[in-house]
């Protein structure tokens, strides 16, 4: 099994292609970030509402939610 290379290494690779190419493997590299993300939020989405339709969740209002969310920040800041 090959060792996986160090990010040293694979910046090293990537600065050896020509312009075009390193610009089309960032462009490469966003959308699978987009859409690993994507899939991140579509999991945690159908986690909530499986957690909502089992009751470990409540139904808040809106106006409350959002309270709640300045307030968590205002705590980390």
């Amino acid at each position: 099994m090959p060792q996986p290379i160090t990010l040293n290494q694979a910046i090293d690779a990537v600065t050896q292609l020509p312009p075009q190419q390193q610009e089309m493997l960032l462009d490469i590299l966003q959308h699978r970030w987009s859409e690993a993300r994507r899939d991140e939020i579509a999991e945690a989405a159908r986690q909530a509402q499986a957690d909502f339709q089992q009751g470990r969740l409540k139904a808040q209002h809106a106006d409350a939610v959002i309270q709640n969310l300045h307030q968590s920040l205002e705590d980390e800041a």
